[in-house]
């Protein structure tokens, strides 16, 4: 009984060597432990020691203190529930830091294994950094260097690490503060001496009431210069300056549009994200307040949700990235995507345009040039004349300006007269002909008193003007092809002038019959293909009125259909077509 109180009750009941005894005895054994261990969470008995002599809290939880039974351990304690101390990582104190400098202790003499360059004892000449000399100090002895601090290994742990204050030394601060009440002290000894000048010119009274009120303004403690400004209030004893909550020229929120349909105003937070000028349609560039939201979607915002979304896709397809766990591998990932997917991009337009071409097209000018919108100030007058500024250029054609053809210095249409077109260098009223200059005007008007001798001669003239040199030659050609072929026709009409003598007679009083049937039927016909028309534009008519919902399946097929119009349907179209420029159109 002895042993088992200081053993655990679940210890003793797991025990692998159970006291021998009847189950009576060892019922009670479990009894008297477990009133013991009760004792000991009331504090009536002491507490359990482990092997260090350091108690045992008897409130701990049996599966915390039961020691498993790999560990070997017989006695009560909690090791196993403690770091091992070979496992323990051991880090540096918060104030451990590289030393700056050098040592203040300078060697006399060269000492061996020193720097053969400049004699300092922790590094080698390889290593040295001072400026060659032409005899080193290995061989002189003179000007040894000071030894560098050995760094020790420092071991940080993570604030350790982060903590930029580490390694501050305070006292060079000092030299700042040092430096400050030397200037002021400067400032002191100038306004003296300035003071001193003055009484010894006599125009120190009269500096003295100019330079009351502004005393106050000069001195640099105080923490505002002008006191007059709206919202603050200036403490002249204390030397503070405090700004309210809001200045009175300040608009509230809930101020800028009394719609109380328009954007919600939290009293809560003081906050109005959406825009509450939104149905004035202008820019939120242009708008003295345009909601919370407006300054969430500017500046670095976008670019960190960029990023943010970018962590994401990447995470996505496997790739371990956070935002704010590894924000430099982020950047240089984002900047490595967007860098391959431009030169990818790239690559595939040079290709496309080196197999295809069309690269000219791309070059195209600006949008204001296309448009020609310039800044240029125009103005014209009601008549449409110029008054102020330029005149916009004119637009040129997408044909060719100003190209003659076949001798001609002039273009085709420069010239009109009696209902045609011509050349104004030539007076030639055939397009495409060659020039012949003063010839071909002095021709066309050596021929102007025949027609006016000969009325009757003026249509001919007029169907037939005054042809060029090629026109001629042409002509002359064609008459001469004519002359061949006639004399061949001529053999052949010989032949069939017998053949025809016999057809003649049998075919004079039947030809004339038929051409007046074939007339008929062709008037029939039309008329049929006039009424067939008309049909089908009221049938059209009658089935665009209706609903489109609502119409038969198939209703416009016979509308639509792309067959061959006949030379009778041709005809009515023509009769029934209107024409506009017709005078007597608006009269049928």
């Amino acid at each position: 009984m002895a042993g088992m109180s200081s053993i655990l009750p679940s210890r003793a009941a797991k025990s692998q060597n159970p006291p021998i005894g009847s189950n009576e005895s060892r019922r009670e054994d479990w009894r008297k432990a477990k009133e013991l261990e009760e004792a000991r969470k009331a504090g009536t008995a002491p507490a359990l020691t482990d092997e260090e002599g350091k108690d045992i809290n008897p409130h701990i939880p049996q599966y915390i203190a039961t020691v498993p039974w790999y560990v070997g351990i017989d006695h009560p304690t909690l090791r196993h529930q403690r770091q091992p101390e070979e496992s323990i990582e051991h880090f540096n104190k918060l104030g451990d830091w590289y030393k700056k400098g050098v040592s203040e202790v300078i060697s006399t003499k060269f000492r061996k294994g020193a720097c053969a360059n400049c004699g300092s004892m922790t590094h080698k000449k390889k290593d040295c950094v001072e400026r060659p000399r032409k005899v080193g100090a290995r061989f002189t002895g003179d000007q040894i260097a000071p030894d560098e601090h050995l760094q020790p290994n420092l071991h940080l742990d993570y604030d350790g690490k982060r903590d930029r204050w580490n390694g501050y030394d305070p006292q060079e601060h000092e030299r700042v503060i040092q430096e400050f009440a030397k200037v002021e002290e400067a400032k002191k000894h100038l306004k003296v001496k300035k003071l001193y000048d003055d009484m010894l010119s006599g125009e120190a009274k009269e500096q003295q009431h100019q330079d009351a009120g502004s005393e106050d303004e000069e001195d640099e403690d105080k923490y505002a210069d002008n006191f007059d400004m709206p919202g603050t209030n200036f403490d002249s004893k204390r030397r503070i300056t405090v700004r309210n909550l809001r200045i009175r020229e300040d608009t509230a929120k809930y101020l800028r549009n009394l719609d109380p349909n328009s954007a919600y105003y939290d009293p809560k937070t003081r906050s109005m994200r959406k825009n509450p000028y939104v149905d004035l349609g202008k820019p939120e560039e242009h708008l003295e307040f345009a909601g919370e939201n407006f300054v969430r979607s500017s500046g670095d915002t976008l670019r960190m949700a960029s990023a943010q979304m970018f962590a994401w896709d990447a995470e996505r397809k496997g790739t371990d990235v956070h935002l704010q766990a590894d924000p430099t591998k982020l950047e240089l990932l984002q900047t490595q995507f967007t860098t391959k997917k431009e030169d990818f991009k790239e690559k595939q337009k040079s290709s496309i345009l080196d197999k295809y071409g069309g690269a000219e097209h791309l070059d195209a000018p600006p949008r204001e040039l296309l448009l020609a919108q310039t800044e240029d100030y125009v103005e014209y007058s009601k008549h449409g004349t110029l008054i102020k500024g330029l005149e916009k250029a004119k637009a040129k054609s997408r044909y060719e300006e100003d190209v003659y053809i076949n001798n001609h210095t002039s273009i085709w249409g420069s010239f009109w007269k009696n209902g045609s077109w011509g050349y104004c260098c030539c007076h030639s009223m055939v397009k495409m002909s060659y020039c012949v200059g003063e010839a071909g005007r002095s021709a066309r008007e050596s021929s102007a008193p025949l027609a006016l001798m000969a009325p009757g001669l003026e249509e001919e003239e007029e169907e037939e003007p005054v042809k060029s040199l090629m026109e001629q030659h042409k002509e002359k050609l064609q008459s001469e092809s004519l002359k061949k072929k006639e004399k061949k026709n001529k053999k052949k009409n010989k032949k069939n002038k017998k053949k025809s003598k016999k057809v003649e007679s049998s075919s004079s009083s039947s030809s004339s019959s038929e051409s007046e049937d074939e007339e008929k039927i062709r008037q029939e016909k039309i008329q049929k293909a006039i009424k067939e028309q008309a049909q089908q534009e009221r049938e059209a008519e009658r089935l665009l009125k209706i609903d489109e919902r609502k119409r038969p399946y198939n209703s416009l097929a016979s509308i639509s259909s792309f067959k061959e119009p006949t030379e009778e349907e041709m005809e009515a179209f023509r009769m029934k077509r209107k024409r506009s420029d017709d005078p007597m159109a608006q009269f049928l």
